[in-house]
């Protein structure tokens, strides 16, 4: 297919409303000509952000539709289902940022298909919580049904474990609790979810985890287990392989509470306890239910009041299990606190670690040796816990350094660029960040502005098999710029690492 030229372009984005007369007349005349390639018009018009990359991508293949629906204009794609799709964008007068769920269009002739998706967007727009994510329209344009949902700045919690590989015992609790509020909200309203899982809730860059896709306990109610294996879209067939397996009734809400278990045992161990399969036979098979391995074989230090917790929750005996989200989040409340105040107790322990009585006294020799190139030299800490963070500012500082914290490796990296360079040396602590603070560790070393500034990756008691991994070998990384750290550490072993990377005579 030979590519649209930029007139080409042009008259499309026109035709299909993406552009008005007066920002085509701006763009032809930034580039002074319309005798342009499409590259160069297309860059254009993503400098200007009168267009997105997924718009542009659209009009070259030649979509004629698909562009608005109802007030809102798509801006990207930002998830796919087999049942339907999800994509940012904007009021075309607020300019207010949405999520549009439109059904796919193999549905639309389906009665019964597009009734369940309706019927999510009538329940979720009955319901207000901030740990449910809010319906504001249910709407048709021409023959497409369409959902419009707050946006969420954040990953489904799916991508969120996938990225850390696992959460410690206070994150998975914390996330619990937030979906079972909004679990306990809707259930107050006689409504059930029935089709928990890790991608049907969102976690927010402030770190709430959200409820998506509520409103399908009415779906499917009289449909057979035969029908609904052959169903084209058999989206609660886990919840029918627990309710026959249990004998309960298809919209008991300790269904629920079963799947919230399935999904804080997936977020300690970084792992499903169900066996995945796209086999829906082998889904609806009663001994994926007797097979789970008991969260206290995965996790042997996992505290008891934890295990028990999950335990109950994950009871195949209804009766034995928590009966409501508000008798369970009063159970994870409780597990709360406990598990916080031993693990204080634990970080206090471990900054005891670095600040032996010599430590101490290095701090106060290096004080008084200073000379004004060691002022100058800053280390940037990447670190999540808040303690941590102050703990590092303090001692450091003692020790001579300026300090810099940040507790996101990204926003990290994002900082140095060809004109500005915050710090001599960036720690990038994976105590609490795990599998973030190892990426950041990697990228930081294959950008070319930040490949020879010196990095340190601090790793904790559960990273420390770590350093078997072939990128932070000996023999992998380049010991001119980057070192790993495994705690237990004293600081003045710390500082030690940091003089060798960064001495300073040469800054």
């Amino acid at each position: 297919m030979v590519a649209p030229s930029a007139e080409q372009i042009a008259d499309r984005a026109a035709s299909v409303g993406l552009l008005t007369d007066r920002q085509l007349q701006e763009i032809w005349g930034l580039l002074g000509t319309r005798n342009v390639s499409s590259e160069d018009f297309q860059q254009a018009l993503l400098r200007r952000e009168y267009l997105t990359s997924y718009q542009l991508s659209r009009l070259v293949r030649g979509d004629k539709s698909g562009y608005f629906y109802g007030d809102y204009k798509i801006l990207y794609l930002i998830g796919s289902g087999s049942f339907a799709r999800v994509y940012r964008g904007a009021h075309t007068k607020t300019g207010e940022l949405v999520a549009v769920k439109v059904l796919r269009s193999r549905y639309r002739d389906n009665a019964e298909q597009t009734e369940q998706f309706l019927q999510e967007g009538r329940v979720g727009h009955t319901l207000r919580h901030s740990n449910i994510v809010p319906i504001y329209e249910v709407g048709q344009s021409g023959s497409a049904y369409y959902l419009v949902l707050e946006f969420v700045e954040g990953q489904s919690l799916r991508e969120f474990v996938k990225v850390r590989e696992y959460c410690e015992p206070l994150e998975a609790l914390r996330l619990t609790g937030d979906i079972l509020r909004g679990l306990d909200y809707a259930l107050e309203r006689g409504v059930t979810h029935r089709d928990l899982k890790m991608s049907n809730v969102l976690v927010s860059t402030r770190g709430d985890a959200k409820l998506v896709d509520f409103g399908l306990a009415a779906a499917n109610k009289h449909m057979s287990d035969t029908a609904l294996i052959q169903s084209p879209n058999p989206r609660t067939i886990d919840y029918a392989a627990l309710e026959r397996t249990t004998g309960v009734r298809r919209d008991d809400p300790r269904s629920d509470i079963y799947f919230v278990g399935c999904m804080l045992y997936n977020m300690l161990t970084g792992s499903p306890p169900l066996a995945e399969t796209k086999d829906r036979m082998k889904r609806m098979s009663k001994t994926r239910f007797y097979e789970v391995i008991p969260i206290e074989s995965r996790i042997p230090a996992l505290p008891s009041n934890l295990v028990s917790l999950i335990s109950k929750s994950m009871e195949l005996d209804p009766e034995r299990r928590h009966q409501t989200p508000r008798e369970m989040l009063l159970e994870v409340d409780k597990t709360f606190g406990r598990i916080g105040d031993a693990e204080a107790a634990g970080r206090s322990g471990m900054r005891q670690q670095m600040m032996s009585e010599s430590s101490v006294r290095l701090a106060e020799r290096r004080s008084s040796q200073l000379t004004e190139a060691d002022t100058r030299r800053t280390v940037m800490f990447v670190e999540s816990d808040d303690k941590m963070q102050d703990f590092f500012r303090e001692q450091f500082k003692a020790n001579g350094f300026r300090v810099l914290v940040t507790s996101d490796p990204d926003r990290a990296i994002a900082r140095f660029d060809k004109h500005e360079k915050p710090a001599d040396c960036v720690v990038f602590s994976a105590v609490e960040l795990r599998g973030r603070a190892l990426e950041g560790f990697s990228d930081f070393a294959k950008t070319e502005i930040t490949s020879r500034i010196p990095a340190i990756l601090l790793l904790g008691k559960k990273q420390r098999e770590w350093t078997e991994r072939e990128e932070l070998t000996p023999g992998t990384l380049d010991a001119r710029h980057r070192r790993v750290i495994k705690m237990p550490v004293t600081l003045k072993g710390f500082c030690e690492v940091i003089d060798d990377l960064v001495p300073p005579d040469v800054i």
